[in-house]
């Protein structure tokens, strides 16, 4: 018997022909004209001061939208790691509807989520809702459900003693450039709380964004930074969006800028002009969610990311560990008399009643990265916490060009004829 080990076959002739046709069809696509299909997937990326850090988000010498276009196309996933160590997503098991579509469109995102159970309200006792005041103010049962399943996922996350976590709603949807977007939401973050590499003493930082950390001793307001020119900042050594935030909010209903008034916030601003994943100006005026001032202040096709203020609801939002302490602390631990985004509102911007514990490092981006999701039918499906009225709607993701869950049928088939949901039009700053 030969001790010689047999030579290794090489894969099958007409698989690897499979493969190439399909990497060749991408490459075709990818310059057709000069442009992607799809914007984003062969763009020049702005590279970060930092990449190995940020590789957990986009991989820097392959790209990670190229991997995950092709994995799509030939239904094999993206070896790309998530940005977060783990994705919940706050769901009520009678919903198989919702769940249905978020296993689908994570799937076809290659992303990895795991359900934290809704909660009826009406299953949790007055004794587990603390107040300072001498009679509970009770609220509706669906808003005392909402908050103790978001306040479940957080316990989770402290549980497990996980280094951070993106939380999200059910009804959520994303671009499908979603990991380009959250890399340049890291990198912004980076700019906004990381100090500068040029910090003349490691003990005394210094920032880009001179009210931060502490809003108080900073001016009312600061010029902005330019995306494509962002500060050299130290290497995050906790996260690959930094080591000093303590919520993501990335999915939101509204969202304001950090007011000039409100000297607890610091005001930096971070801009990216343009972003091909905004849609125009004359969409955001026509009444896109998650505005406030951005249509008007700034060009087509702008994202700002900034402190957040002044916002409501908690669509989707990731915590670090840190920050996820603090939420079970001071949302968890306080009174239970408002509904839960509004807990977190308070949380980050500091003060309310009671106090939250504030102001801590929230940072948002406008537009919002996460819309919500309506699905084709009834409007009463919307929600099982508010009356959204009677009367049928159609299928829907305001705010998102090109929607995973909008775009369903077309990546099921392999990720053709992806619909872009707010096309430029003439007049507009071409984003492409």
């Amino acid at each position: 018997m030969s001790l010689l080990k047999p030579a290794r076959r090489l894969p099958n002739p007409v698989l690897l022909g499979v493969v190439a046709f399909f990497v060749f069809s991408l490459y075709l696509l990818s310059t057709k004209g000069g442009a992607s299909p799809v914007p984003y997937f062969h763009a020049d990326r702005i590279k970060s001061s930092v990449p190995d850090i940020t590789d957990d988000i986009y991989n820097t010498t392959l790209g990670v939208s190229q991997r995950l276009f092709v994995g799509l196309i030939i239904g094999r996933g993206s070896n790309a790691s998530t940005q977060f160590e783990k994705i919940f997503v706050i769901s009520r098991p009678s919903r198989t509807d919702r769940r249905d579509g978020m296993v689908l469109a994570a799937a076809l995102s290659n992303l990895e989520i795991e359900f934290i159970d809704g909660v009826d309200g009406k299953d949790v006792p007055d004794k587990a809702l603390l107040s300072s005041e001498e009679e509970l103010k009770r609220l509706a049962d669906p808003v005392i459900g909402a908050w103790r399943a978001h306040m479940n996922a957080i316990q989770e996350v402290v549980r497990r003693n996980l280094s951070s976590a993106l939380i999200m709603e059910d009804d959520a949807d994303w671009d499908i450039r979603i990991r380009e977007q959250m890399h340049d939401f890291a990198l912004a973050t980076h700019a906004l709380t990381q100090p500068l590499l040029s910090s003349p003493d490691p003990s005394s930082p210094t920032f880009a964004d001179p009210t931060f950390p502490n809003g108080t001793f900073g001016p009312s307001t600061v010029p902005d930074m330019d995306f494509a020119s962002l500060p050299l900042t130290r290497v995050p050594t906790t996260s690959p969006y930094g080591d000093a935030w303590d919520v993501l909010w990335a999915g939101h209903c509204g969202m304001a800028f950090a007011f000039a008034t409100n000297a607890a916030l610091p005001k930096g601003r971070v801009v990216r002009v343009p972003d091909p994943t905004v849609p125009a100006r004359r969409h955001l005026l026509a009444g896109l969610p998650s505005i406030s001032g951005l249509e008007t202040t700034y060009p087509d096709h702008a994202r700002v990311y900034h402190h957040a203020q002044d916002a409501c609801c908690s669509l989707a939002y990731a915590v670090s560990r840190a920050g996820a302490r603090a939420v079970l602390r001071h949302v968890g631990l306080k009174d239970a008399n408002q509904p839960f985004d509004l807990q977190l509102k308070s949380f980050c911007e500091g003060g309310g009643s009671p106090d939250r514990g504030g102001p801590h490092a929230c940072l948002a981006a406008q537009p919002s990265v996460f819309q919500v999701h309506r699905a084709k039918g009834s409007r009463g499906a919307n929600s099982d916490i508010a009356d959204h009225g009677a009367g049928g709607q159609e299928e829907e993701s305001r705010g998102l060009r090109w929607g995973v869950r909008m775009n369903l049928d077309a990546l099921v088939k392999g990720g053709e004829e992806l619909v872009d949901g707010y096309p430029d039009g003439d007049g507009d700053m071409v984003g492409n």
